[in-house]
């Protein structure tokens, strides 16, 4: 089992109201791991340092985006946090067509060759718009093709696609490329919110099953929106990945 942690845009609006009070209940559910989208005022260092006060780790990061900020802040955050991964994404007009795909992906390889000599790799997080049909395949396969050095973090809600696409054949695909996957559920239904892992429409387990286990390493519940409290919903994802020996946790 991989150890499980939680990307923290599912408790944003948490975060902003007591970040430390966040952080210190993720801990005590069981958390082995956080994956910040920002730090709310908190340095890097300081906040690797509280991260693992509590028990936890800095499993991955989302701040800051490599494509939108200078690669000197990226390689000196990314560094401070512990980690050797920067994280991408991009927007649908990224994706609008074969032209399109051909620009990202320059600007992708770009990336990678400015993070290499710090010793950062480069990983994308997907949306649903990289799983549209563009000249017979996918826009994320011709990225994983055009963009041989690249990692990913599947997400394998918007992978789907909303039922379009099979997300455990999407993360097969790329499995020796996929060291981290984002863990989300839902009713696979455009505009509808997500649900705690376990209760809703997503085969968690045939997506786990893909993954290559010499590769991944880490599985990150994140969960856009819910109808329900986040937090109430964070942990049920937890209990469940954990209980059906899906991840493990410190519990």
């Amino acid at each position: 089992m991989k150890p499980i942690s939680v990307q923290l845009y599912s408790l944003r609006e948490e975060s902003q109201e007591d970040f430390d009070g966040v952080l210190e209940r993720l801990a005590a559910i069981g958390y082995k791991g956080v994956e910040p989208f920002a730090l709310f005022g908190k340095t890097p260092e300081a906040f690797k340092r509280q991260v693992e006060d509590l028990g936890m780790t800095v499993s991955s990061t989302h701040h800051p985006w490599a494509n939108r900020f200078a690669a000197e802040e990226v390689i000196d955050t990314v560094s401070a946090l512990g980690l050797s991964r920067a994280a991408g994404g991009f927007s649908p007009d990224d994706f609008a067509d074969m032209d399109a795909v051909k620009r990202t992906a320059d600007t992708i390889n770009g990336l990678i060759e400015r993070l290499r000599p710090a010793g950062i790799d480069l990983f994308i997080h997907n949306h649903w718009w990289e799983f549209e049909e563009i000249d017979g395949d996918l826009g994320y396969h011709h990225i994983a093709r055009l963009c041989p050095d690249l990692q990913f973090e599947v997400d394998t809600y918007w992978a789907a696609n909303f039922g379009a696409v099979d997300p455990a054949a999407v993360v097969a695909r790329v499995r020796e490329r996929a060291p981290l996957l984002h863990i989300k559920d839902g009713p696979l239904v455009k505009g509808q919110a997500h649900v705690a892992v376990g209760d809703g429409c997503v085969d968690i387990a045939g997506i786990v099953a893909a993954a290559d286990p010499d590769v991944l390493e880490w599985l990150v519940v994140e969960l856009d929106a819910c109808d329900t409290d986040m937090m109430t919903a964070v942990e049920g994802s937890y209990r469940y990945l954990t209980q059906q020996g899906l991840a493990a946790g410190n519990e």
